[in-house]
């Protein structure tokens, strides 16, 4: 895990020495290119997009399927390949193929990630059609990458251990001795975790950040590979509280367990609520562009925002597409003022810190 860590941070240096090829029919989006973007291409019609469509994905299978499947079935002549993992797995993979690229679409979930990859152009330009309802800071410069759905970090509890008015208010109640040995969280590996400690940095500095981690550490937090374990940990009793995205709870509560939620830091002085962003971008030398492209278009199209919405409870950031019933609208929470831009820029920051605190 440490060795993983520290690649994908090497691999960045080295990236900038190694020139893409591979038959790309659009200069890779870097920093001196992001001001340019390129237009929509319009898809004549379903039946002349076809071939293989490799996807790079950051988010677990059972979360992208359903997506997948709608897609194959407006476009049947498309056969999808897909390839999932961690985000940092993925990052490195992209770097790796940089020369060579396999992949056509990457998908992450969150941003940070998917910044650092453009400023390497590891992404071509490309404007979905419909982008311009997504909020503009959700894409990225030079229509580098695309936002698809905002989550929030919230507090997951069981209702049969802990009562509401006993449940944890802030993410830095975590490091209570109270809890100790009764909480879990995904560890270092997982994207959501890293976004979170990066934006942490971002608003806190460095010596703050370091002081949760190590108390959380103290505190004998279990720590998961991701956030379907967390959830299902708590649901089961076998820990009392998990740090996790929102939705876990809205899929663990339909699962029939007793648990409740708390969106956190929400009071005076508190910072408010860590929220982020899934993304997909099409990847620098695709053998399918067209097939990528007709892709980004159905994710931030109504129909595929209302699958992320209905399927996984997340908050679709096309205009006009409701939240599923049940779930809390952003709008009642005051969020952390985070620069995204600024969190990504000191990604590698980010890793020195969780691997000197020796975070699972």
């Amino acid at each position: 895990m440490q060795t993983s860590k520290k690649l994908f941070i090497l691999l960045f240096l080295m990236a900038l020495s190694v020139s893409a090829c591979g038959g790309a029919a659009t200069e890779p989006v870097g920093e001196e290119q992001a001001t340019e973007a390129a237009p929509s291409t319009e898809v004549s019609s379903e039946a002349e997009v076809s071939g293989d469509l490799v996807i790079y994905s950051g988010r677990s299978e059972p979360l992208i399927q359903p997506v997948l499947d709608a897609f194959k079935a407006k476009y049947p002549n498309v056969n999808i390949l897909l390839k999932a993992g961690s985000n940092s797995e993925l990052a490195n993979a992209l770097i790796e193929e940089k020369a060579n690229p396999q992949a056509d679409v990457f998908i992450t979930t969150e941003l940070l990630t998917v910044q650092s990859l453009t400023s390497e152009g590891v992404f071509q330009s490309y404007a979905p059609a419909g982008v311009e309802n997504i909020p503009a800071e959700f894409v990225g410069e030079g229509n580098a990458w695309t936002g698809l759905t905002k989550r929030a970090r919230v507090i997951i509890y069981n209702k049969d251990l802990v009562a509401e008015d006993e449940a944890p208010a802030s993410i830095f109640d975590l490091t209570d001795s109270k809890w100790q040995g009764q909480i879990a969280a995904a560890g270092s590996t997982n994207g959501g975790m890293q976004a979170q400690v990066a934006a942490m940095q971002q608003l806190l500095g460095d010596e703050a950040t370091e002081e949760w981690l190590n108390g959380l550490i103290a505190n004998d937090v279990t720590f998961f590979g991701g956030h379907t374990d967390v959830r299902k940990a708590v649901g089961a009793g076998e820990f009392k509280i998990g740090l996790v995205n929102h939705y876990y709870y809205h899929l663990q509560l339909a699962e029939g367990s007793n648990v409740g939620v708390i969106y956190p830091d929400q009071g005076e002085g508190q910072v408010g609520l860590f929220t982020n962003a899934t993304a997909a971008a099409v990847v620098n030398g695709s053998k399918n562009p067209a097939a990528a492209q007709a892709f980004l278009d159905f994710l931030i199209s109504e129909e595929g925002q209302k699958l992320f919405a209905e399927q996984n409870y997340e908050y679709p950031l096309l205009a006009g597409v409701p939240i599923k019933e049940g779930v809390q609208p952003l709008d009642n929470f005051r969020l952390a003022d985070v620069d995204v831009v600024k969190a990504a820029a000191n990604f590698d920051v980010m890793f020195d810190l969780i691997e000197r605190v020796g975070l699972p």
